[in-house]
Parts: structure tokens; sequence; C-alpha cells
């Protein structure tokens, strides 16, 4: 796994397997087996995020505590959000999918689970980008100010960036016409 992640020819160290109910990325997979120290390590300096949670709302701290896995304390140790912080990312979350589904509406359905916004601030991410199937573009989150700044294209349709702002209360467009 290392390998393919390290040369760049696979999904990446937070992509979980498409049609898979559990969510686990590789990270979540390192914590259940008791992977070596090394290995999470390295996951992590690839750029596993330790606060991704599961379908059953784990993070990879979670199942290596549930499983016993004491070694991987260290290399996984993770921040928990406070109350504020909660119920702030739970409303992101909300006004995000909202967006998401606003934006990708002519696309049909697919199968996609978006990136819950605790990531980019626990993990201390400056920007996080995710792509969107079938868009040919995708999604640019960062926190400013407190705000959740998003940013959504497609690269083969001109003009079609957005920018919106995210707060508790709800998502507004401050400029479109990018890209």
């Amino acid at each position: 796994m290392l390998e393919v992640l390290e040369g760049r020819l696979g999904p990446g160290a937070n992509q979980w397997r498409i049609g898979g109910e559990s969510w686990f990325a590789p990270l979540h997979q390192a914590a259940w087996l008791g992977a070596p120290f090394a290995v999470v390590e390295r996951l992590v300096a690839l750029g596993g995020w330790r606060s991704l949670r599961t379908a059953d709302g784990e993070r990879p701290i979670d199942i290596a505590r549930r499983r016993g896995h004491a070694h991987l304390q260290d290399a996984l140790a993770v921040r928990a959000p406070g109350e504020d912080e909660r119920r702030r990312f739970a409303a992101w979350d909300g006004h995000l999918a909202e967006l998401i589904a606003a934006r990708t509406r002519a696309l049909g359905p697919v199968e996609f689970r978006p990136v819950a916004t605790e990531v980019i601030a626990v993990d201390r991410l400056d920007e996080l980008w995710f792509g969107y199937p079938g868009m040919y573009g995708g999604f640019s989150m960062s926190i400013h100010l407190g705000r959740l700044h998003v940013e959504s294209w497609c690269r083969v349709a001109g003009g079609s960036g957005q920018a919106h702002i995210i707060t508790e209360g709800g998502c507004v467009l401050v400029e479109e016409g990018f890209v």
C-alpha cells in the first residue's frame, strides 16, 4: 500500500473503497490491524487525516483504542473538537452538502461521500480539495476568520467557478465566473 501511495499511482492516503460501507481509508485499516508504528507514521506523512471519520463516526485513534493497539496512540493522536466546534462543523457540513447538491444537480445521482469540515480544522490543513465524480473539477475548502470558504469549478466549462462563504447561519455566493 505504501508503495502505491508513495508512487502517487493510487487513490490517495484518504480514499475509501468506492462502494464500501465502512468508509475505511488506509489509516483506519492500519488502526484496525494494529500496523507497525512506522507504517502509521508514514501514512500520516503521506497526508493521511487523523480526524477522518468512518461511516460509524470513528477516527483512526478510536479504532486503535477499541482494538487494544496502544502502540499507535501517539501516531494517531488528534484533538477532539469541543461542543461549540462540533455544532459549527455540523452546520457547515449541512450547508456544504446543500451547496454540493446544488452545484452538481445536472450531473445526476452519483455515489459520493463529501469530506467532513471537521478534517480541515482538526488536522490543521491550509486547504482541502476534493474532486466530484463526473464534474471534471471539484471543491476547494479553507477556513478564514472562522468561516468556511469554498470554491468550486468544472475545468471543462469556462466561467464555471463559484466562491461561497459558509457560516453556521448559511451559505452565501461571493464570487462567480472564474476558471
